[in-house]
């Protein structure tokens, strides 16, 4: 029990380390290239906080686990969204770009909405994963377009210590939750959880433990743009991205009965995007938080009724 204890702390420093590296390579990353801080963080940050979804579900295509492939992405958008976004926001507001607001939000709306159509006959075959593929890449020819500004005075690391800090962040976070997701199984167990509790909440939250730890440290920085970037980005890579490289592997039969999480997610999205035209314009206030985390907590009391 006592190691158990102690790993648990380890994952979760390494995590909040990781992040830490991460935020600030990817600060540096954006002020070298001359690009916004968002655009990083829809893109690089985004890619290297879902590459724990990334491994999981090439895993279970490849391994005929479909349910847990598909389950993965839903289940981790939604925690993404209300409780990571809500999280973040508690340590400190959150201004949204006007961009993101009408553009990259919205865009995560539709990938959820295509995903939830080509869906509907109950497989995700190939020539669907490759539509979702094609606006994977329209989607980073729009970050491309719109992501550049004129560099920076801000002083940045070098370019070796940009890249060192990122690769240590992406290690810290990656080792970081195995860590905290293994050896919190074994303290629920032995507390004695059932799987099937353990499955919906440690398991499923676990590949979501990167983007929880940056944006919660992009926020304790007031780095907003890469918060909240991570988090719609990660939205998008996830479906558009990762779903994609899942069904090209192999045609993945899907189950009916996540319609309704992926309703659920559709309207999140759609709650988040009004969220923003209410009151403080542009913003994720800490009234807003409540809400999101309050939307969370029902949609967890639902998955646990349900079993």
């Amino acid at each position: 029990m006592l190691a158990t204890l102690l790993f648990l702390a380890a994952g979760f420093i390494l995590l909040l380390k990781g992040a830490d590296w991460l935020v600030d390579g990817s600060s540096s990353l954006a002020k070298l290239l001359g690009i916004s801080e968002l655009a990083i963080g829809l893109t690089v940050v985004a890619f290297g906080t879902s590459l724990p979804e990334l491994i999981v579900n090439i895993y279970s295509a490849a391994r005929g686990s479909e349910g847990i492939a598909f389950g993965n992405i839903i289940g981790s958008n939604i925690f993404n969204l209300l409780f990571i976004l809500g999280v973040a926001t508690l340590v400190w507001p959150l201004p949204v770009k006007k961009s993101t607001a009408h553009g990259e939000l919205p865009y995560s709306f539709v990938a959820a909405l295509l995903l939830f159509l080509l869906l509907l006959n109950g497989f995700l075959y190939r020539w669907d994963a490759a539509i979702l593929f094609a606006f994977f890449l329209g989607f980073l020819y729009y970050i491309y377009k719109t992501g550049r500004v004129a560099p920076e005075k801000h002083e940045a690391f070098s370019p070796w210590t940009t890249v060192l800090l990122l690769l240590a962040g992406f290690a810290g976070l990656l080792i970081g939750g195995k860590l905290v997701v293994d050896n919190a199984v074994v303290l629920a167990r032995s507390l004695g959880v059932t799987e099937a509790l353990i499955g919906l909440t440690v398991v499923s939250v676990g590949t979501s433990l990167p983007e929880l730890a940056t944006s919660t440290v992009a926020a304790f920085k007031r780095r907003a743009d890469i918060a909240v970037g991570n988090i719609i980005g990660s939205n998008i890579f996830n479906i558009l991205f990762i779903l994609s490289v899942s069904g090209l592997i192999r045609d993945l039969p899907y189950n009916a009965a996540l319609n309704v999480d992926l309703l659920f997610l559709l309207f999140a999205t759609a709650a988040l995007f009004g969220l923003l035209f209410l009151r403080k314009k542009y913003a994720i206030t800490r009234w807003k938080a409540f809400v999101l985390l309050g939307l969370y907590a029902i949609y967890l009391a639902f998955i646990i009724w349900r079993g």
